[in-house]
Order: C-alpha cells, then structure tokens, then sequence
C-alpha cells in the first residue's frame, strides 16, 4: 500500500468510528407501563392510574394522553384536597411515575360512553422523549382501590 492509499484507509476508518459513535445513544428512557386501571365512571368523568417504570438511564416526562373514550384527557395533581391540571409528570431515570388515588392522575373529561367493570379502556401515553406507549386499563368497581387489598 502507498502513503496515499493508506491516508485514505485511515481517513474513511476514522471517519466511520466517529460517525458510528455519534450515532450511538447515549443513555435514553426505557419506559414501560402497568398496574393500570379506571374505577367505573358514575357520570360523564373518569380517572385513570397506572404506573410508568422507567428502567433506562435517563429521565423522561409523561406529556400527554389519548384516548377513544374521550376527547380530552388530561393529566392532574392532588396536592392536599385540590386537584389540579398539569402540563407533564417526570418519571426519574431508575424510577417510576404512580398515578393512584389521592395523588397523580388521568381525568377523562366528556366520557362518549360509560364503561362497565371487566371492560378495557385503550390509552396512548405521550412522552417527552421516549416513543408513545399504548396501554389498556380494565374497569374496575367504583370504589376499588388495590392500596386497601394489600
């Protein structure tokens, strides 16, 4: 091999080492949702919970949710006795995101229709970084509540 030829061998490895790491990830949210369930609605209101577990290396955050169900799904915090509406839920790097009664919740505003227990109820949730994951959320009675079974 030449000087000039193995200039350009050296030149094109290094140019693909560098472009294949900056193409590496660094370290990204590895989401994953479950524990999810919505107490039959007793009017044109539901809520949802759920728990989002993030196993990855980086914090994310829950920005919004969809649904066939309602047209407007919103995202709520109870601090005290108040509820109120908030733009995003973080979920930590290593951590998770518990929506549960009391605390952090999905509102389900103008139901198109009531759902009874043992029916499932399709959600997409939308993130900051990671991909939208599709869940279900089975009905449950209107008191049920899993903190008081265990």
């Amino acid at each position: 091999m030449n000087r000039r030829t193995t200039s350009l061998v050296l030149t094109v490895g290094l140019t693909t080492a560098l472009t294949l790491t900056g193409c590496s990830s660094p370290d990204t949210p590895e989401l994953t949702v479950g524990d999810g369930y919505m107490p039959r609605p007793v009017g044109d209101l539901g809520a949802g919970f759920l728990t989002v577990t993030n196993s990855g290396g980086a914090d994310d955050k829950l920005t919004a949710v969809t649904s066939d169900i309602s047209d407007d799904v919103t995202i709520h915090t109870t601090e005290g006795q108040k509820m109120r509406q908030v733009k995003s839920f973080d979920i930590p790097a290593g951590g998770a995101l518990d929506l549960e009664r009391g605390g952090n919740h999905l509102m389900f505003m103008n139901l198109k229709s009531r759902p009874e227990p043992g029916q499932k109820i399709g959600i997409e949730l939308h993130f900051e970084k990671a991909d939208p994951i599709k869940a279900e959320l089975p009905v449950k009675e209107a008191n049920y509540n899993p903190a008081a079974r265990r």
